[in-house]
């Protein structure tokens, strides 16, 4: 199954710098090994926003939810998902 998923992190302004750097630093390595399994099929930035839009290729509900949670920045995300469906007139 197809999501189209919308990730905005907001880290609380006290959080200690050098602890948030590790937490970016897992999450970089996490959403790579994600990407390298197919599961996570694209990542884009959304500009000027600490934010991203992604597409995941996954099982099913669970299984999508199990990844987002796994994420070392999931605590800090705010998280829409949105599930997919070929569309009738898509050629490709």
């Amino acid at each position: 199954m197809l999501y189209h998923v919308r990730m905005d992190v907001c880290p609380p302004h006290d959080i200690d710098p050098a602890w948030f750097d590790a937490l970016k630093a897992a999450e970089k390595e996490k959403a790579q090994e994600l990407q390298r399994a197919g599961k996570w099929r694209h990542l884009w930035r959304i500009a000027g926003e600490y934010a991203n839009v992604s597409i995941f290729d996954v099982a099913d509900h669970d299984e999508l939810h199990a990844l987002l949670s796994g994420l070392p920045l999931f605590p800090f995300m705010s998280i829409a998902v949105t599930p997919l469906a070929r569309h009738p007139s898509a050629i490709g």
